[in-house]
């Protein structure tokens, strides 16, 4: 009976760390280091991701006319006040060049309050991160290391992926 408890329990956290069922994570082996990961804020002002660091960190790229971006745009707004997840800083971060009255009314018709619009700059991180399309998320140890990323939009309240992102917080 106590082995079958311990094998029950063994395999409760195995499969509640299981994020294979998500078929768009990407779990890197080695992971990317970048140098400079700089974006705008709403008043133009340049941020550096090295600002962030000490911080589990989640770049979401998107845009207004991406309908997955849409979609799973809502529970990102929930995965940042997300209980389990005192130190995650989630960077949304516009890649289409749209006006701010744009990216604004987008966040104001998904009710979006839990954190900012940010903007790609000029440089370009869709060239940084040899982004493919978007929705991509790309998520950053506390030393700022992309240890994942997710092509394509997920369910961020899913109970799996929020088991495994713990593991990093």
């Amino acid at each position: 009976m106590r082995f079958l408890i311990l094998f029950i329990i063994l395999t409760t956290n195995v499969f509640a760390n299981d994020v294979s069922e998500i078929k768009n994570i990407v779990i890197h082996k080695d992971l990317k280091v970048y140098d400079n990961v700089i974006f705008l804020d709403k008043n133009d002002r340049k941020l550096n991701i090295k600002e962030f660091r000490g911080n589990l960190i989640l770049l979401n790229f998107w845009a207004t006319w991406c309908e997955p971006c849409k979609e799973e745009m809502p529970s990102l707004n929930r995965l940042q006040v997300n209980e389990n997840f005192n130190n995650l800083k989630i960077f949304a971060i516009n890649i289409s060049q749209e006006s701010k009255k744009k990216v604004d009314d987008f966040f104001k018709d998904l009710n979006i309050e839990n954190f900012e619009p940010y903007y790609d700059a000029p440089t370009t991180l869709a060239k940084t991160f040899s982004l493919r399309g978007v929705p991509t998320s790309i998520l950053l140890d506390k030393d700022g290391k992309e240890f994942s990323r997710i092509i394509g939009s997920i369910d961020f309240d899913d109970k799996n992926f929020i088991e495994w992102l713990k593991t990093y917080n």
